[in-house]
């Protein structure tokens, strides 16, 4: 990556995200010169380790970005509304994980392996939006289909983990499931309902439109990021039991068909993602096993009859890691890699 080495901010460090954000420039060997680690005064204080080393969590406030070269959001969209232009006034780029900037015009939204050089116009503003979870797991198994066939329409529905919505989210299912077995009462506070043995048709707020916020961010952001405004997207987000990993099952239908056998070449060949995909061995992919994992996973590949040139597939991916983490410091490594930092 060449010898030049970066000072880099992390905003949110003490949230999921963040955490594994820190985790990541580590393994990934990312060159970090100097880190910041900032966080909301609640947290001001406490440290996190980083190669070794212990490092004390900052307040995060105007003034946190003098000298910053990268700085990396994870703290939500109202905390990058207030503090991604210090961040930017200091002459940092802002890599975004929040929904605060990806539908502005002139910033980027980003999923390196499919529009890196969208990347480029990040200048106009110093900010880089990353894409939502979701959206992300869902287009890298959609991506190397578009490139080929042109997808003309897109059925979308979720399936997914109570870590997209934050770590008390995971402790509410783990305290359900804890209070089922002992044949407690179950307390819900986080969703709406039970989650434990349940699912939710719902995540994010209903809009007029009878769409949920999350099902509207698939549709708009699969557009943007595909450089296509003429895509159909019909998506229905639901909340599964699962700790962590969001799987999708997509149906796609397409200007040139693809076979399953193309489907499996073309999946293959694309970074990132990895077919697993062996029906007489029951292999396909599952949340339990691609937590952790930086790759998505698609299986179920199979033609659908019931419309011309359709295809249907399974896709699961780690969403704290591919569906934010991860994408946004592969975004940075790009920068490196492009000579834009």
């Amino acid at each position: 990556m060449g010898s030049k080495s970066y000072s880099v901010a992390i905003a949110g460090a003490t949230g999921a995200v963040g955490n594994v954000m820190l985790q990541l420039l580590e393994e990934r060997k990312f060159p970090v010169r100097e880190l910041k680690l900032l966080a909301s005064s609640k947290s001001k204080g406490k440290t996190l380790t980083f190669k070794g080393e212990n490092i004390s969590v900052e307040e995060l406030g105007p003034k946190s970005f003098t000298g910053v070269e990268v700085a990396l959001f994870s703290a939500g969209a109202s905390r990058s509304k207030e503090f991604a232009k210090y961040a930017v006034e200091a002459g940092a780029v802002v890599i975004d994980n929040s929904s605060a900037f990806r539908m502005e015009p002139d910033i980027p939204l980003v999923v390196p392996e499919i529009n890196p050089d969208a990347i480029k116009q990040y200048k106009k503003t110093g900010i880089i939006a990353n894409p939502n979870c979701t959206t992300i797991v869902t287009l890298m198994g959609a991506a190397p289909l578009h490139k080929y066939g042109k997808i003309k329409r897109m059925v979308a529905t979720s399936y997914q983990a109570v870590s997209g919505a934050g770590a008390k989210a995971m402790a509410e299912l783990e305290a359900q499931v804890r209070a089922w077995a002992k044949g407690e009462p179950l307390k819900v506070e986080v969703f709406p309902y039970q989650i434990a043995f349940n699912v939710l048709p719902h995540i994010d707020v209903f809009l007029e439109n009878g769409y949920t916020k999350e099902e509207m961010k698939l549709i708009n952001e699969s557009r943007k990021i595909l450089n296509d405004q003429t895509i159909k997207v019909s998506p229905t987000t639901v909340r599964v039991p699962v700790f962590r990993a969001h799987s999708v099952a997509v149906n796609i239908q397409t200007e040139k068909k693809i076979t399953r056998q193309k489907a499996i070449e073309l999946i293959n060949a694309f970074p990132g993602v990895q077919v697993e995909d062996d029906p007489a061995h029951k292999k396909y992919p599952m949340p339990l096993f691609i937590a952790g994992q930086d790759d998505c996973f698609v299986g179920r590949i199979r033609e659908d009859d019931s419309v011309e040139n359709g295809l249907n597939f399974w896709v699961v991916g780690d969403q704290l890691k591919k569906g934010a983490a991860l994408n946004a410091i592969q975004i940075a490594e790009q920068m490196i890699k492009d000579k834009l930092l």
